[in-house]
C-alpha cells in the first residue's frame, strides 16, 4: 500500500475523532432533538467551514480529493484544532503546512534559555530547521557575534556563514562544513516545500551567495548529527569543538546545538574566552562607595561611680 493510500484512512479517522469532541454549544449552535452523534454532524462542520456537504463527506471518508490550505484552515477552525493537530491534519491531507506567523515567532521559554545559559562556558544555541537563531548563551555570542556578523542584522547562521567574508568568518574550513549544512537544510525543506517563508529564504540567500545557490542545486540531503568543527577567534586563536544536536519537546523541528571542546588546548582557550568576558574581579561590577556622613559629636560620658565591695556568695 502506498503512502497516500495509508494516509487517507488515517485522515478519515482523525477528522471523525475531532468532530466527535466538538459539541453544538462549543460553536454556538442549539443542540437540537434526536441527536445521535456525540459531537457535530458532518453537514454542520461543512456549513460552519463554508464548504459543500458532499465535499466534506468525501474528505472524511478518505476519498482521493484535493484540499487547499484555505479549506483545511476553515475545517481546523471549526473543529477547534490546536497547532499540533492542525499540522497533523495538513500532513495527512498532503498539503504543505505553514505555521501561523505568531507561532513561528514564539520566543524560547525561560526553561530552555536557562539550560543553554547553564552550559556556559561552552557555546550553545537554539536553531529551528531553517537555522534561524532563536536563543544563544554568552559563550556562543563570544564566538560568533563579531562586529561584521552583527552588522548583517539577519539572525540566521547560514546567512552569516555564506555572506561574511572568509577572513572574519568564525567557521574554519567552510569548504567542508557548508555543504553539510546545506544538505541538512534541504533535508528539512522537504517538509516545507511551497511555504512562503521557506521559499523566500532560499530565494534571497541564493541571490546573495552564488556558492549557496550552487550547493542548493546539488540536491544533497543529510540529517543533523554530531560533528567536529574548527572555529577561530581573534583573541584566543582556533578552537576545535564537537557539536551535538538535542531535540526540544514542545518545539517541533527546533534543537539545541551545544559545542564542547575536542581537545585540551581548545578547552583552555574556551575558558580564556570566558575570563576575558567575566574577569575574576570585574571593575565595572564594583560600584563606588557612598560618601560617609560626618559623625555627630560625641557627648562626654558621665563620671562612673566607684563600685562597692562585693560580698562573697554561697557556692
Amino acid at each position: 500500500m502506498g503512502t497516500t493510500q495509508r494516509r487517507r484512512p488515517e485522515l478519515a479517522a482523525f477528522l471523525r475523532s475531532r468532530r466527535a469532541r466538538v459539541t453544538p454549544a462549543d460553536v454556538g449552535m442549539p443542540p437540537g432533538l434526536r441527536r445521535r452523534t456525540p459531537g457535530l454532524r458532518r453537514e454542520e462542520v461543512a456549513q460552519l467551514s463554508g464548504v459543500g456537504v458532499t465535499w466534506y463527506t468525501w474528505l472524511e471518508q478518505g476519498r482521493p480529493i484535493n484540499a487547499s490550505a484555505q479549506v483545511l484552515d476553515a475545517v481546523a477552525r471549526t473543529l477547534r484544532l490546536e497547532q499540533p493537530e492542525r499540522e497533523h491534519l495538513y500532513h495527512l491531507a498532503e498539503v504543505p503546512y505553514s505555521p501561523d506567523p505568531e507561532c513561528a515567532a514564539k520566543a524560547v521559554g525561560p526553561e530552555i534559555q536557562g539550560i543553554i545559559d547553564a552550559l556556559d562556558p561552552h557555546p550553545a544555541v537554539v536553531y529551528n530547521a531553517r537555522y534561524d537563531i532563536l536563543a544563544t548563551n554568552p559563550a556562543y555570542r563570544d564566538l560568533f557575534f563579531v562586529p561584521q556578523v552583527a552588522a548583517l542584522g539577519v539572525p540566521n547562521v547560514l546567512w552569516t556563514l555564506f555572506i561574511v567574508p572568509d577572513p572574519v568568518c568564525p567557521l574554519v574550513y567552510r569548504e567542508t562544513e557548508l555543504p553539510v549544512m546545506v544538505a541538512t537544510l534541504r533535508s528539512a525543506y522537504g517538509r516545507h516545500v511551497g511555504e512562503p517563508a521557506w521559499e523566500a529564504f532560499i530565494h534571497r540567500l541564493s541571490a546573495a551567495s552564488p556558492l549557496f545557490a550552487e550547493l542548493w542545486e546539488s540536491g544533497n540531503v543529510a540529517p543533523p548529527g554530531p560533528r567536529v568543527k574548527t572555529f577561530r577567534h581573534e583573541a584566543v586563536g582556533e578552537l576545535r569543538m564537537t557539536s551535538v544536536s538535542l531535540s526540544i519537546n514542545g518545539m517541533p523541528e527546533c534543537r539545541i546545538v551545544a559545542y564542547t571542546p575536542d581537545d585540551e588546548e581548545s578547552r583552555q582557550r574556551t575558558a580564556r574566552l570566558r575570563e576575558m568576558r567575566e574577569p575574576l574581579w570585574p571593575v565595572e561590577a564594583i560600584e563606588p562607595m557612598a560618601p560617609v556622613e560626618p559623625m555627630a559629636p560625641v557627648e562626654p560620658m558621665a563620671p562612673v561611680e566607684p563600685m562597692g565591695s562585693i560580698e562573697p556568695t554561697d557556692r
